[in-house]
């Protein structure tokens, strides 16, 4: 296999993804809340708990941007810093009640776009994509855990 050509379809492929992100995220964001408070909330929402370095690593954002950007959305009443009992100096972050409705609505918005976009896929190409993204997931995003 070209190495080359197959780096250069993963290039195409997770600009397609990004592409594809912001169609089926653009305009869910609700009122009142930054691009880069609703992208650490969607974070969150998928990932939780987590701490501040997670967020502040995976969204390549400062920490004390981060920090700035969680404080705001705690006052927000929209995520929640719990202690970590083995470890006082370390907080995990995890969305409210108030969070979760709002990321839930969100995501079902997106979920409606998903399945309006892939609507006419048949029942075959539906269980491809869900074995290529089964793959993709394992042998190339979560390659480092």
């Amino acid at each position: 296999m070209d190495k080359e050509a197959f780096f250069h379809k993963l290039v195409t492929f997770t600009t397609a993804v990004h592409e594809v992100t912001f169609d089926l995220t653009k305009d869910v964001r609700p009122e009142g809340i930054t691009p880069v408070q609703y992208n650490i909330l969607e974070y969150i929402a998928v990932s939780q708990p987590v701490t501040l370095s997670q967020i502040s690593d995976c969204k390549n954002i400062s920490m004390p941007n981060t920090s700035r950007e969680l404080k705001k959305l705690t006052e927000k009443n929209l995520c929640e810093k719990l202690d970590v009992a083995e470890d006082r100096r370390k907080q995990m972050i995890r969305l409210s009640d108030a969070g979760q409705a709002m990321m839930n609505k969100a995501f079902e918005q997106i979920g409606e776009r998903f399945l309006e976009r892939i609507k006419d896929s048949s029942t075959e190409e539906l269980e491809e994509i869900s074995r290529a993204l089964d793959v993709l997931h394992s042998k190339v995003f979560n390659s480092g855990e």
